[in-house]
């Protein structure tokens, strides 16, 4: 199903903080005295109105380049499937992209291979080769002052993000079978009955990180580009509990009274249906970065930045999108 979407990111403007929590659910914090890292830097502080980049050897002429949001939020702790994610406010030119890669430094608490990725002109993660090790510190450096993006636009401060990696909380939905299992650093801890998409619906096969969870979602058919028309058959608007979010299309894991006793039938709009008891339990043992992994549906997979679905790109077609190709990580 679908929700009622709300705004996304951050801009950043000469060391202050605009922060705002959006569909990715995280923010870019500058790497100046007067704005530490702080995982409940979450409440908005305005930019000062006026601010531009000074010309100077550091500091060229010309507008600043901002940063809508940096994923995962500093001082957190993510899933083994969570990318660096990095979003710019402006686009970035195709011959930038190399000179911003190599100022935005990743740095782990043991070796990583890994590499960036340009989504767009404006989107660039950053994935390991496979999953992150569980207890992995990881630090981003993006040291953006003074580098261009090749519209005139030139950074004025660096960003900093540390945070954690959390243990291995795996989920895997064979959409035939009507099951989902949960491992949990290797073993497998609970396995749930569970429904899928519509043959006209079907859900997205793949691997999809989890975007976030909310203890209640308004969702609508209208919001996803379904039906508008409350008198169509596939038109709903309902506020369900229990979800986790796999998509920026819509998707989620989540209970709902339509399909209460789920396990021998697929008949949503696309996203996993479970019981009452297994969307709340599920709900409080999953965590942003989880991988959910949904298998035997004939939709194909999700795009690689529809949410955080880094993971559906093999890794030769993940080095296609990199400007300065594979690295592995040095310690913190």
């Amino acid at each position: 199903m679908g929700r009622i979407k709300r705004s996304t990111g951050a801009a950043l403007l000469a060391g202050a903080v605009m922060a705002s929590v959006g569909v990715f659910g995280g923010n870019a914090v500058a790497a100046t005295p007067a704005a530490k890292p702080s995982p409940k830097a979450s409440t908005p502080v305005a930019a000062k109105t006026g601010a531009s980049a000074r010309p100077s050897a550091a500091h060229p002429s010309g507008p600043p380049m901002l940063l809508d949001s940096i994923v995962p939020r500093s001082g957190s702790t993510v899933g083994v499937a969570m990318p660096i994610s990095v979003v710019f406010t402006d686009p970035v030119a195709h011959s930038a992209r190399a000179g911003i890669e190599r100022h935005l430094k990743v740095t782990t608490s043991v070796p990583v291979t890994g590499a960036w990725h340009w989504f767009s002109d404006t989107r660039v993660d950053w994935r390991p080769e496979k999953f992150w090790p569980s207890g992995t510190k990881v630090t981003l450096n993006a040291g953006l002052t003074g580098v261009g993006d090749g519209h005139g636009r030139y950074g004025i401060h660096g960003y900093q993000h540390s945070f954690t990696i959390g243990s291995d909380f795996e989920t895997t939905v064979s959409v035939p079978g009507h099951t989902m299992k949960i491992t949990h650093n290797g073993r497998v801890i609970r396995t749930m009955p569970m429904d899928a998409g519509s043959p006209k619906f079907p859900s997205w096969d793949g691997t999809m990180a989890v975007i976030d969870k909310q203890r209640e979602v308004r969702m609508t058919s209208c919001s996803v580009g379904i039906t508008c028309d409350p008198h169509n058959p596939n038109y709903y608007d309902l506020t369900l509990p229990w979800d986790v979010h796999l998509t920026n299309s819509g998707t989620y894991v989540h209970y709902s009274p339509a399909d209460p006793y789920p396990g021998s039938s697929n008949g949503s709009h696309g996203c996993i249906h479970l019981s009452l008891s297994d969307a709340q339990w599920y709900y409080n043992h999953v965590e942003q970065g989880d991988p959910v992994t949904i298998t035997g549906s004939p939709r194909g997979k999700a795009a690689g930045d529809n949410g955080y679905a880094d993971f559906d790109l093999s890794w030769s077609q993940w080095l296609a999108g990199s400007a300065t190709g594979q690295q592995t990580t040095s310690a913190s």
